[in-house]
């Protein structure tokens, strides 16, 4: 049964129901949003714990994500999940935003009620989990670099570094512009941390790289068949933690190239976990969904080979 709609279809519970048992009232939206693996973890949870919910995808064009939140809470949603590229203007629109999610400076995760919107971010402590898990450390004991920095999701883990209070926190981005202004407030976040900025072709980030002991690639390269790797071959060595936030391929051609120089490695598919179940109970408190999620999350991705 189809679970991908259109802005436009957040008219009616007649077009998002028909043929359903259940009704739509929870959702990830995103442009585009087709690829989310979300309903397929969201589902088998909410069907696990006997709660009459679907989880759908809503394509939703940029400059539109308040319109499709006061729609949602008009048909009766409880919460949603929110991705590219709307984190940033998915905060601008809540009512009251979450601590954590103010210091991330964006927005992943909607609970409506009745007073109103409210803004989480599961991104940053979903990844803490996730590298506990993959390398079997606390996030605090790596110095970190990471690739794309500049971006929604970069932000957000650079940030969660410097609250963790890593000793070294090496931001690379195509372009310095974005890194000044994050520079400066990851450094009042993390006093602790020593924070650098630096571009993809800076004679500096071989020797970065070598020198740190987890790399997260937080850019799209990677996410299509002919793409290479962010990083030069060069910069990975043995013993090195390699992260990337993509999952589908579930081995780009980074972490071939890590694998290669005999560094440990781990994909998005543990974040997308994490910070799917932290989600989950802010709709659904004194939940535990990580078992069923876990196992529906692998079930897919050994499906999509």
């Amino acid at each position: 049964m189809n679970d991908l709609f259109s802005f436009d279809d957040l008219l009616s519970r007649q077009i998002l129901d028909a043929g359903h048992d259940k009704p739509a009232r929870l959702a990830v939206i995103g442009h585009p949003v087709a690829h989310s693996s979300s309903p397929g973890m969201h589902q088998p949870a909410l069907d696990a714990l006997g709660i009459e919910a679907r989880y759908i995808k809503v394509d939703v064009p940029p400059g539109h994500v308040a319109e499709a939140f006061s729609r949602m809470k008009a048909l009766g949603f409880i919460g949603c999940n929110v991705t590219v590229p709307h984190k940033f203007e998915a905060l601008a629109a809540c009512d009251h935003v979450h601590e954590e999610a103010r210091s991330l400076g964006a927005v992943n995760t909607i609970r409506f009620d009745e007073n109103g919107l409210h803004g989480f971010n599961t991104d940053g402590p979903g990844f803490v989990r996730a590298v506990a898990e993959d390398f079997g450390f606390p996030l605090s004991s790596f110095s970190v670099v990471i690739a794309g920095a500049g971006g929604g999701a970069g932000q957000a883990i650079a940030t969660q570094c410097a609250l963790q209070g890593v000793p070294r926190l090496v931001l690379v981005n195509r372009s310095l512009d974005k890194l000044g202004p994050l520079t400066e407030r990851l450094r009042a976040l993390g006093p602790t941390t020593d924070v650098s900025a630096m571009s993809f072709e800076d004679a500096e980030l071989d020797a970065a790289c070598l020198g740190c002991d987890l790399i997260v690639n937080t850019t799209s390269v990677g996410l299509k068949p002919d793409d290479g790797s962010p990083l030069p071959g060069h910069c990975l060595r043995s013993g090195l933690c390699v992260y990337d936030t993509i999952y589908r391929p579930a081995v780009t051609p980074l972490l071939a190239a890590s694998k290669l120089a005999g560094a440990r490695t781990a994909n998005g598919l543990s974040l997308l976990l994490h910070q799917g179940v932290l989600a989950f109970q802010h709709w659904f408190p004194q939940t535990d969904p990580l078992a069923v999620m876990r196992r529906a999350l692998h079930h897919s991705s050994e499906g999509a080979g």
